[in-house]
């Protein structure tokens, strides 16, 4: 696989999240990193969005409510490259109704390879890095070989019968 490289502005386009028994969390460190967020765009999840501009008086982006899309969203804006870094400050202890969002979310900010904390340490270390306020040359791996790979005629049967025809060329 082949990687290209993308050019992260020294201003970071940042998606916030947080669950609500974490939420206390992400507004503490939001308040603490104020002057650091403010030179960022941020993007945030409904409620998560709404208490972080109302606390830090700063505009931030509002997306849906997680449960309801907003996860998916910030998914779709990582694979189109308009977020740069992600702060998801889930909650591991709490069952939560949209929990394959979450999952398919932390899965594109790997395949995308954008850095993401899901806890207030990494997020600290991230925010602290040299590299947020610089640009940044993010290695971006290229999907054309596997977008452009071939697929078998049959499906394996398991144990079975035969394998089945995908395509019907009875006709």
């Amino acid at each position: 696989m082949t990687k290209e490289k993308s050019l992260v502005s020294h201003v970071k386009k940042i998606a916030l999240i947080a669950h609500d028994h974490k939420k206390r969390d992400m507004i503490e460190w939001a308040r603490f990193n104020r002057g650091t967020l403010a030179k960022h765009l941020l993007f945030a999840t409904g409620t998560t969005g709404r208490v972080l501009a109302e606390e830090l008086n700063l505009p931030v982006t509002r997306l849906q409510s997680g449960p309801i899309g907003g996860d998916q969203q910030i998914g779709a804006m990582i694979v189109d490259g308009a977020i740069d870094f992600l702060i998801f400050f889930w909650d591991p202890l709490e069952a939560q109704p949209h929990d394959p969002d979450v999952k398919a979310l932390l899965r594109l900010a790997v395949v995308w390879n954008i850095p993401a904390a899901c806890n207030r340490a990494t997020a600290d270390y991230m925010i602290s890095s040299p590299l947020m306020n610089d640009n940044y040359e993010r290695v971006v791996p290229d999907y054309e070989t596997y977008l452009k790979r071939s697929i078998p005629d049959t499906i394996p049967a398991p144990d079975g019968p035969p394998a089945l025809p995908l395509k019907d060329d009875s006709r």
